[in-house]
């Protein structure tokens, strides 16, 4: 107990500790909804300074140096910007505050493993400070990779989202988040030899090497408006979460976005939230069957996410269906239960969706039992979902972030990327700002216009050419109606994903390792 007691107060005197936490901390501020994109360089720049030992000093001392600091740099990271994840564990999970602090400290000790490996990987195999360089943008790539799919992945909160709204959103259709957040690390780095080593010529590869990718995106870009635009509305229901799956509330919560809905039929398409209609699809048939007709009636679709019970598999699916026009020469609806244009979600959201080892866990605490956390996988890749003539490229909640999920559903005949949610679980936290975030960053890497709609907002569309956004207000029953226009062309990203970027990886690991083999 002494010896704890003794580490605590050195750490609490130890000034990179410090800087470190802070770095970290202060990094939430460079996403939505606070969007001081700057910010992020500055503060990998401290993140860099607090972990690295010197520039003559590497090997195995330093990279426990760099792994203790790395580690608290991710403490303050993770710590900060998904504290809204307490938000629905506290409101809704039926802990204990003390609990649930605990489960938030646990999960950001989790995800501080991935930026501690990084740095201390860097600092065991570098020679010197170009290398160190050239090895710490080549194990962050491994190490966002491995956050990403390890345990299905948690892949919030990377560098690359800071910057949709810089001016650095011009290179995402060209290397994507992934390749924005090497970029964001190159800089920070660049500006960490600047200020702490007053070294310029880091600076000027970097700047040369940024030039050179803009000038590929500017002879590779082939995305521009197409001679199409459709009117879409988008309609948000703010159903209280406790309300959202209380079989008394099913047919007052159908109700009310079919009566939102009526006075606005003369949309291209129209849109409604994950799980809008909260009765299992097998029972709500009549209700689905009238939806079609009206829909079909006033020569529109209607895309709306519902639950999917088979009874005789006992599987269950977060969904999504159309009714109404499938093709703008349809007469008539015909809806049909276990229809082929459907989407079932894929990526699914642990504890949330699914519960691993959930023998164990579920009689622990209700958080552990919460209502639909039982739903089974849908196929990785799936058609796009045909509606009013226009091929709609889906993703529901969480799976938005899943960059590579998303892009092996894409074609280059698909024409708005689609997502839903309920971000209800998360109040007035800024969990829903970064998750728009996130969504326009798909949308800028596949030059496709997005249509998000959510229970409670954040909802609303956002044009990657353009850069424009209009959304609807949080917490209110709203409708949005929307011009859209449509994109033509494929990015290169849309193309080729991320191999150009693990290529440039994979060269500069080489560089950096053989320089440290020399030493």
């Amino acid at each position: 107990m002494k010896t704890i007691l003794t580490n605590c107060l050195n750490l609490a005197k130890d000034k990179k500790a410090w800087l470190a936490l802070f770095a970290g901390l202060f990094l939430t501020l460079s996403y939505a909804p606070f969007g001081i994109w700057p910010l992020t360089f500055a503060c990998i720049a401290v993140a860099i300074h607090s972990t690295h030992t010197s520039k003559n000093q590497y090997g195995k001392l330093a990279s426990k140096h760099a792994a203790k600091y790395g580690f608290i740099f991710g403490l303050g990271w993770f710590g900060a910007g998904i504290s809204w994840v307490h938000v629905s564990i506290a409101t809704f999970g039926g802990m204990p505050l003390v609990a649930s602090l605990l489960l938030m400290v646990l999960l950001c000790a989790y995800l501080a493993i991935y930026p501690a490996l990084a740095f201390a990987l860097s600092a065991r195999f570098a020679s010197g400070p170009n290398s160190y360089g050239l090895l710490l943008i080549s194990t962050f790539a491994i190490t966002e990779y491995l956050r990403g799919v390890v345990l299905t992945g948690f892949p919030w909160l990377s560098f690359g989202y800071t910057q949709t709204d810089s001016p650095l959103n011009y290179l995402a259709p060209i290397v994507g988040e992934f390749g924005l957040t090497l970029i964001c690390i190159t800089i920070g780095f660049s500006l960490y030899r600047l200020i702490f080593d007053k070294e310029i010529k880091t600076t000027l590869i970097s700047t040369a090497i940024i030039g050179l990718i803009s000038v590929i995106g500017v002879v590779g870009h082939d995305n521009k408006y197409s001679d199409k635009t459709i009117n879409t509305l988008l309609v948000q229901g703010n159903i209280k979460q406790n309300l959202r799956f209380e079989p008394s509330e099913f047919w007052a919560t159908m109700s009310k976005y079919q009566d939102m809905t009526r006075p606005n039929w003369n949309a291209d398409l129209i849109v409604w939230p994950e799980a809008a209609v909260p009765e299992i699809e097998a029972l709500a048939d009549s209700f689905l069957a009238g939806l079609d007709s009206a829909a079909s009636f006033n020569n529109t679709a209607l895309i709306t996410g519902i639950v999917d019970y088979q009874r005789h598999t006992r599987a269950i699916f977060n969904t999504l269906i159309v009714l109404g026009n499938k093709e703008r020469d349809d007469e008539h609806g015909h809806y049909q239960y276990l229809g082929n244009n459907r989407y079932q979600k894929h990526q699914l959201l642990p504890i949330g969706e699914f519960v691993p080892f959930e023998e164990i866990l579920r009689p622990i605490a209700p958080l552990f039992d919460l209502p639909m956390s039982s739903f089974t996988r849908g196929d990785e890749v799936q058609n796009n979902l045909r509606a009013n003539g226009l091929n709609i490229l889906p993703a529901i909640c969480y799976e938005i972030a899943f960059a590579n999920l998303v892009r092996g559903n894409y074609h280059n005949d698909s024409d708005i990327l689609f997502t839903v949610s309920n971000d209800a679980w998360f109040g007035a936290s800024h969990g829903p700002h970064q998750h728009m975030q996130i969504a326009r960053m798909r949308a800028l890497e596949l030059q496709r216009p997005l249509i998000r709609v959510t229970n409670n907002g954040i909802s609303g569309v956002y044009d990657p050419i353009s850069n424009t956004q209009l959304n609807m207000p949080q917490f209110k029953a709203d409708v949005l109606k929307a011009e859209i226009k449509l994109i033509e062309g494929d990015s290169i990203y849309s193309q080729y994903g991320n191999l150009p970027v693990w290529i440039a990886v994979v060269l500069m690991g080489i560089v950096g390792i053989t320089r440290g083999a020399r030493r």
